[in-house]
C-alpha cells in the first residue's frame, strides 16, 4: 500500500492512503503539541486492533455475543535495549463460551497480519528518487528469475517472461502497482489481489496453482482490463477528456442524432439490431456515452470485427458498458492465447447461466478421473479436512462445452458456493473451478455464501446471475444436489497439441460457437505492448439483460450529474427542478450518488454515503417543504446504514421537523433539552438546516471540474495515463 506523508506545522505529520487520512503529532514533552498520537504509538495500537479484529471474525461466524469479550495489550520494554520488546495480548472471556471456541478464540488472536509481519521480520529499504510521483517501478515482491523457465498449459510463454514482460508494460505506462494482499490457506490453490498505488480502485484479482501463476493471472487481468478500459467503465472521464480527439480509443466513431432519435444508420449491423432493437424502441439518445456525456457528438461507437466474413461493425461504447462487464475480455502472449481466455470465460459464464437458472443436476467426476490430477485432489482434500464437503461436477452438459464445477457446502451455515472454469483442457479447466472457489477468501469468508432454496423464483431472477458473475455469491437451487443427473460424465478434451495448442483451441471454440448460430465480434488492442482482445457475442454473452439499454441505463447520469455536482449553486428553481425529476424517474430511493453519476467520492465522507432519498431530503429542507422533508426523514431513519453521526443527526432533524409543523408547539421550549441530547454543534447544523440557513448539511461543495474529489481525480489520472499512451501511438 503507496502511504504519502504530508510535513504539517511543527512536529504534526499527515499520511494519506487510501481514503484516509492519519494525523500524527509528538507530546510536548519532545516538543510536539500533543495533538496527535505518535507515529509509534500507532503501531503499537495497530497489533492490538489487529488481534481484536480476528476475534470479532472469529465470534461472528459461530454467533458468540463480543459485549463482554475484553483485550488488551502491554508492551514490556528490555531495560538494557529498548527495541528488544514483549508484546503481551490478554483476553478476557465470558464463562459461558465453551473450550472449544476459548482456544480457536487464542489461535485467531495467533493469525493477528501485523503480529506474523512483525516475527517474519519486515525489510526496510531506503532510497531517494528524482519524483515519488513519476517513479513507476512495480512494487511486486515475486521478481522473476533468469534461470529458470517454468511453463504451465496454455501460456506460449514461461511464466517468469510472462510477469517481467507484464510487468514493463505497467511501468512504462507510469503505473505502480502494489501486491495488497496473498493468500494460500490450501495446497496448490494461491490468489493475489494487485491494485495501482495511485488509484486503487484500479485492482484485479490472480489465481493460479503456484504463486507465479496467480501473479501472471492478476497481471494479465490488470492489462486486460485497461486495454477494455474496464477500470473506468461508467465514470465520468472529466471535461480534458470529453472535450479530447477521443475519448476511448483513436479509431472510435462518433454518430449525430437524428430528429426522430432512430438509431443512426452504420450503428450495428442487422444480427445485432435484432437483438438489441427487436421491437424498434431504442432510440439514440440510449446510447449516449457514459463517460464523456457529449450529446453534442452524438453516439460514440467502437469498431468491431464480425468474424464470418471480416466487416467492421460499430457497437455504441455506452451497449458494451451497460451490457457485458469484463465479461470477453482478456490479454496473453500472444492474441491466440488471448482469445482462448476470452472464449473459455464466455463458455464458463454462458454455461453457469444455464445450470444455475434451468436448475440443472451436473454429473459427478468419477475418483479415478481425479486421481490423475494429485494436485488438484489435495487441496479439493485439504478443504474436506476443515469440515467443507466438495462437490466436483462435469459442467460440460454432455461434453458440448469445456466448462468444470467445484461446488463447497458449508456445514456451519447451510450455505453453498458454485465455482465454475473453463478451458480446453480438463484439467486447467478444474484448477480454474478450484482456484476461484478460493480467490481471495478465507475459511470465514466461506460463512457468507447463501444457503440453496428450491424457489426457482430467487434463482432465474435476473440479479442473481449478476451476482454470481461477479463473485459467485448467488443463489443456487437444492435441485442442482439431485444425485440423479441431467447428463452423462464426459471425459471431454478440446486441446490442441503442443507446438500449436492456443491457435487450435481459440479455433475450436469458435467452432462451437460457429455450430450454435451465434455471430462472434472481436476488437483486439497491441498499443500497450501485449495482445489483447474483447469479444462480444451478442445474444450469448451479455451479463445484464438487454432491457437495461431502455430501463436502466447509465447514462441516466446525464441527466443528474451536472445540477449534483453543482448543487450548492443551484438556485431554488433549479433545486425543485431537480426534486421533481428524481421523484418522476422512479429510481431506486436507496441508489447511491456515486452510482447515479457515475463519480467516485472517499466513502467516508458524506459524499460517499449519499443515497437518492438523502439527497432529496436534504434538497426539500433547503426547500423548506417541511411535510415531504418529514416523510423522508423517517424513511432514512427506518432503513439507514449510514454512519451513527449521520443518523442523529436526523433524528434531531426529525424532532424539530415535528416542532415546526405543529401549530401547538415551540421550538424555544425544547432547545435546552434537545441540545443536552444531541450536542450544541449537531442542534446548530438541524436548526440552520431547518430553517434555511444551513443548505446541504456535510456535502462540502463541489463543481464539474470535481474540485476537492480527490479519489475520482485519481482515477481519471490514471486514465490519462491508458490515453496519452494510445495518443502517441
Amino acid at each position: 500500500m503507496e502511504i504519502n506523508v504530508n510535513f504539517l506545522d511543527n512536529l504534526r505529520l499527515e499520511a494519506k492512503f487510501d481514503d484516509f487520512t492519519v494525523i500524527t503529532d509528538q507530546p510536548i514533552r519532545y516538543k510536539g503539541d500533543g495533538s496527535a498520537p505518535s507515529p509509534f504509538d500507532y503501531f503499537l495500537a495497530s497489533s492490538a486492533l489487529c488481534a481484536a479484529y480476528f476475534v470479532r471474525v472469529y465470534c461472528l461466524s459461530r454467533n458468540i455475543p463480543t459485549d463482554n469479550i475484553r483485550l488488551s495489550q502491554n508492551n514490556i520494554v528490555d531495560p538494557e535495549d529498548r527495541y528488544n520488546q514483549i508484546f503481551k495480548i490478554q483476553v478476557e472471556l465470558p464463562e459461558d463460551i465453551s473450550e472449544k471456541d476459548r482456544q480457536g478464540i487464542l489461535r485467531s488472536i495467533d493469525r493477528c497480519t501485523v503480529k506474523k509481519v512483525i516475527q517474519t521480520g519486515p525489510e526496510f529499504q531506503i532510497e531517494e528518487v528524482e519524483s515519488l510521483t513519476e517513479d513507476a517501478q512495480a512494487l511486486l515482491m515475486v521478481q522473476p528469475d533468469a534461470e529458470h523457465q517454468t511453463f504451465i498449459e496454455g501460456k506460449d510463454l514461461p511464466l517468469e517472461q510472462t510477469i517481467a514482460n507484464m510487468t514493463k508494460i505497467l511501468a512504462d505506462l507510469g503505473m505502480k502497482i502494489e501486491i495488497a494482499s496473498w493468500r494460500n490457506i490450501v495446497p496448490h490453490v494461491w490468489s493475489l489481489h494487485i491494485r495501482d498505488a495511485a488509484s486503487p480502485m484500479c485492482f484485479t484479482n490472480g489465481k493460479g496453482a503456484t504463486k507465479e501463476s496467480a501473479l501472471c493471472s492478476a497481471l494479465g487481468e490488470f492489462i486486460e482490463r485497461l486495454n477494455c478500459n474496464f477500470f473506468y467503465n461508467d465514470q465520468y472521464f472529466g471535461e480534458e477528456i470529453a472535450n479530447a480527439a477521443f475519448v476511448h480509443y483513436p479509431n472510435e466513431k462518433w454518430f449525430e442524432l437524428t430528429d426522430d432519435d432512430a438509431l443512426p444508420p452504420g450503428i450495428l449491423d442487422e444480427y445485432t439490431r435484432g437483438i438489441y432493437d427487436p421491437e424498434g424502441e431504442l432510440a439514440g439518445s440510449n446510447l449516449i456515452d457514459t463517460n464523456s456525456g457529449r450529446i453534442d457528438r452524438g453516439i460514440c461507437s467502437l469498431p468491431f470485427t464480425r468474424r464470418s466474413d471480416g466487416e467492421t461493425v460499430y457497437f455504441p461504447s455506452n451497449l458494451i458498458e451497460n451490457l457485458f462487464l469484463s465479461n470477453g475480455m482478456s490479454a496473453g502472449n500472444t492474441l491466440a492465447e488471448a482469445q482462448v481466455q476470452c472464449l473459455s470465460e464466455i463458455f464458463e459464464r454462458a454455461v453457469k447461466k444455464e445450470v444455475i437458472e434451468q436448475e440443472i443436476a451436473l454429473p459427478d467426476v468419477p475418483r479415478d478421473v481425479l486421481v490423475k490430477y494429485p494436485e488438484i485432489l489435495q487441496g479439493i482434500e485439504e478443504l474436506e479436512k476443515q469440515g467443507f464437503p466438495i462437490l466436483v461436477k462435469d459442467a460440460s452438459l454432455g461434453g458440448q462445452f469445456p466448462v468444470m464445477c467445484v461446488t463447497l457446502m458449508n456445514p456451519r451455515t447451510g450455505g453453498v458456493f458454485a465455482s465454475f472454469g473453463a478451458h480446453p483442457s480438463l484439467p486447467v479447466a478444474l484448477e480454474r473451478s478450484l482456484t476461484e472457489l478460493m480467490q481471495g477468501r478465507s475459511f470465514e469468508g466461506l460463512n457468507d455464501v447463501p444457503p440453496p432454496t428450491f424457489n426457482s423464483l430467487e434463482v432465474t431472477e435476473p440479479h442473481n446471475f449478476v451476482e454470481h458473475f461477479i463473485d459467485s455469491t448467488g443463489v443456487v437451487s437444492w435441485r442442482f444436489f439431485s444425485a440423479s443427473a441431467d447428463y452423462e460424465f464426459v471425459e471431454w478434451d478440446f486441446s490442441g497439441n503442443h507446438h500449436d495448442s492456443n491457435d487450435t483451441e481459440a479455433n475450436r471454440l469458435f467452432a462451437i460457437l460457429e455450430e450454435m448460430d451465434k455471430e462472434v465480434y472481436m476488437a483486439s488492442y497491441s498499443e500497450l505492448g501485449a495482445p489483447a482482445c474483447r469479444i462480444l457475442v451478442p445474444g450469448y454473452s451479455e451479463v445484464y439483460p438487454v432491457e437495461d439499454l431502455i430501463w436502466d441505463n447509465t447514462n441516466k447520469a446525464l441527466d443528474y450529474r451536472e445540477d449534483i455536482l453543482n448543487l450548492h449553486r443551484l438556485d431554488d428553481d433549479a433545486l425543485e427542478d431537480l426534486v421533481e425529476r428524481l421523484e418522476e424517474s422512479q429510481l431506486d430511493n436507496y441508489e447511491k450518488i456515486t452510482t447515479l453519476i457515475g463519480v467516485e467520492f472517499d466513502e467516508n465522507t458524506v459524499w460517499g454515503q449519499l443515497t437518492i432519498l438523502e439527497l432529496k431530503l436534504l434538497v426539500c429542507l433547503a426547500l423548506q417543504r417541511y411535510e415531504e422533508a418529514q416523510e423522508l426523514v423517517e424513511s432514512f431513519l427506518q432503513y439507514n446504514d449510514n454512519t451513527v453521526e449521520r443518523g442523529l443527526f436526523y433524528r434531531a432533524v426529525q424532532a424539530v421537523l415535528e416542532i415546526a409543523l405543529d401549530d401547538d408547539l415551540e421550538l424555544d421550549d425544547y432547545i435546552v433539552n434537545l441540545r443536552r441530547m444531541f450536542g450544541e454543534a449537531t442542534m446548530e447544523a438541524v436548526v440552520g438546516s431547518v430553517d434555511g440557513s444551513v443548505r446541504f448539511y456535510g456535502l462540502t461543495p463541489t463543481n464539474m471540474q470535481l474540485e476537492g474529489l480527490d479519489k475520482h481525480l485519481r482515477l481519471i489520472e490514471s486514465y490519462k495515463k491508458l490515453h496519452a499512451a494510445r495518443a502517441a501511438v
